[in-house]
């Protein structure tokens, strides 16, 4: 079946945070302290977010992206994967992961039956990438790459956020990655989660990103698949990666926007950048597979048009986006 929200747009894609920890601090997504330490209870067990995940798929989910925090810092993130994967119908099961545990979990994952990995990377340079992370290990990452690929992975996609004087001069080195590497690389404009005044001299617009690459190449478009994100994708010719732009902030995609997401805590929303949010919870304890499909459908249609942000203005509350995820 299909999951239509009032503005016609096909909902088919879930991500689905299972912690709001992470073994790294980056500064755009957390503080340096880390999140506020809640209780276990507070955040959904497993069975719980394998109920949403079910209920989710039979209303027309049909690709669903585990994310975090850092989903691999949690125990028994394997077997809960195997378990996604096995739901019938399901089409896409996918994780987003900083890459700093992928070197030894990468052939579990992929024997789970994860699909596809995506990496998070914001730079190439050691010690740019440990002031970013405050504290991440490139070397780790870059060894949780070649795993994957290794372990039976295609080439894990790289998630940069760019941001203007401190990665925007490796462009091209990231460009190049998916000429060297195979690897699709996606620039992901800076957005201001955690409200910071003066945000703006972070911005650096996708549409310059794809200016300086093209000063050394040419660049075609790519169609996209079915289970695509939110990315306009080019790619070098010849090359068998592909560059993408995530233009949040100064190109709007919401008019394509085809997702939901499920934060650890069982708070369900439609658009990241909305203060709307549902907590699923008092239909998960106990468990109410009814009343858990009928809310996911309000949330589907109660989606927002689109989101507030421009490159001078944001309206939205503070939040930790490794609490949201992502």
């Amino acid at each position: 079946m299909n999951l239509t929200d009032t503005f016609n747009r096909q909902i088919n894609y879930l991500r689905l945070s299972v912690t709001d920890r992470c073994n790294m601090r980056c500064f755009y997504c957390m503080p340096a302290e880390g999140v506020q330490n809640i209780g276990h209870d507070a955040v959904l067990s497993y069975e719980e977010l394998q109920l949403i995940a079910e209920s989710a798929v039979s209303l027309g989910i049909e690709k669903i992206r585990i994310t975090g925090g850092e989903p691999t810092v949690r125990a028994g993130i394997v077997q809960f994967m195997a378990g996604l994967a096995a739901i019938p119908g399901l089409r896409h099961l996918a994780l987003t992961t900083n890459g700093q545990l992928l070197e030894k979990m990468a052939s579990e994952l992929y024997q789970a039956g994860v699909q596809r990995l995506n990496v998070s990377l914001d730079s190439l340079n050691p010690q740019t990438f440990h002031k970013i992370t405050r504290g991440g290990d490139l070397t780790k990452v870059l060894a949780g790459l070649d795993a994957a690929v290794d372990a039976g992975f295609p080439p894990p996609k790289i998630n940069i956020v760019i941001m203007r004087g401190i990665n925007d001069a490796e462009i091209l080195d990231f460009a190049e990655l998916t000429r060297s590497r195979g690897n699709s690389v996606r620039f992901i404009e800076y957005m201001p989660a955690v409200k910071d005044d003066g945000w703006q001299r972070l911005c650096f617009p996708g549409e310059e990103v794809l200016q300086r690459i093209r000063e050394r190449y040419s660049l075609e478009s790519v169609n996209k698949g079915n289970f695509a994100g939110p990315s306009q994708d080019f790619r070098i010719p010849g090359a068998t990666g592909s560059i993408g732009i995530i233009t949040a902030v100064s190109g709007h995609f919401c008019s394509d926007c085809n997702r939901i997401r499920v934060t650890a805590r069982g708070q369900a929303k439609g658009c990241l950048f909305s203060d709307e949010k549902t907590d699923l919870a008092p239909f998960l304890r106990p468990p109410d597979r009814e009343g858990l499909a009928k809310v996911l459908q309000e949330i589907v249609q109660s989606k927002p048009e689109g989101h507030g942000i421009r490159c001078g203005e944001y309206s939205h509350s503070n939040f930790s986006m490794a609490q949201i995820g992502g």
